[in-house]
């Protein structure tokens, strides 16, 4: 899957027990060796801010370096006084193991940090999150849809005008899941989720469909849906914002991801989140990411409060 665009599971359950952790050592002898350990294991120096990304993947990134992440490594790369490279793979299947984790005997990793990924995704060792964005509903202005200002307005319109519309999603996406939670599924329009195809780019079915009239309503990624919405002039677009809800997770922190093991650099990256947090917003505002918070999680079961409380 494309780790930049969170699917309904993102992530197997994350071991967050850090494999450099090792129990308290007592006495002078212990902590000597643990010494000499620790200036071992020290990391070389960086000579750059080496980033892994898929080539062909706007808003996010891209070979000409006019990406959200890529904007944001070059504010990191300035910070550490370093250069930013670029190695690319597409986000398709095994992107991790051909690029954080891809190494030829004798030679250095190619990469080390992935800008976008979902908290808990268990393939890398997660930062501490930059930003919460949630899946939108993208659709034209003028066309009997401009009195929706949330999801709850969408499920209410009237429902010959639900039964006209024709609403692409990736499948295998919350967003089809919702149209089934919701007995929309017969109006949904498939896209593949994955796709073998290097110029394919997710922005496509807002840029080039839902623009030309070929769908009528868009169920994207946030930062896909404010992306392409800006971009396209005509037909003006509007994106509403969607709150997750019992059985349909919306929602998403995203981070950044690094080896396993690799504790300082984890440190260093989390420092530069919380150093950085203002050009950050400023990059995440200007490309239209919608940035949410807490509130558009799913309410919690009654019954799971209770057991919580207790």
């Amino acid at each position: 899957m494309n780790t930049t665009l969170p699917a309904k599971t993102p992530c197997s359950a994350h071991d967050r027990a850090n494999p450099w952790w090792r129990a308290a050592a007592v006495g002078l002898a212990c902590v000597a060796v643990l010494g000499s350990a620790s200036a071992q294991d020290k990391p070389p120096e960086r000579d750059a801010l080496r980033v892994c990304q898929d080539p062909n993947n706007l808003p996010f990134s891209n070979v000409d370096g006019a990406g959200i992440e890529n904007r944001i490594a070059e504010v990191f790369g300035k910070a550490l006084g370093l250069p930013v490279t670029y190695y690319s793979f597409p986000q398709r299947m095994a992107f991790i193991r051909n690029t954080l984790r891809y190494k030829v005997p004798g030679q250095d990793y190619p990469c080390d940090i992935v800008m976008g990924v979902p908290v808990g995704y268990d393939q890398v060792s997660v930062t501490k999150p930059y930003y919460r964005s949630t899946y939108a509903l993208v659709f034209a202005q003028g066309k009997g849809l401009d009195q929706v200002k949330s999801g709850n307005d969408f499920l209410k319109l009237d429902p010959a005008k639900l039964g006209t519309l024709r609403i692409g999603v990736y499948d295998r996406s919350p967003a089809s899941d919702w149209l089934n939670l919701h007995g929309l599924i017969d109006r949904g329009v498939p896209y593949a989720i994955m796709n073998a195809d290097p110029q394919q780019y997710p922005g496509e079915i807002i840029e080039r469909d839902l623009a030309a009239g070929k769908i009528d309503v868009a169920i994207v990624w946030g930062p896909i849906a404010g992306y392409f919405a800006q971009r396209i002039k005509s037909p003006q677009l509007t994106v509403v914002p969607l709150k997750s809800e019992h059985g349909v997770k919306f929602d998403y922190e995203m981070a950044m991801g690094v080896r396993y093991g690799e504790r300082e650099w984890k440190q260093k990256i989390e420092g530069l989140i919380e150093s950085q947090q203002a050009a950050i917003q400023a990059i995440l505002k200007e490309y239209g990411v919608p940035i949410v918070d807490q509130s558009f999680e799913a309410p919690k079961e009654p019954g799971k409060q209770t057991a919580a409380a207790q």
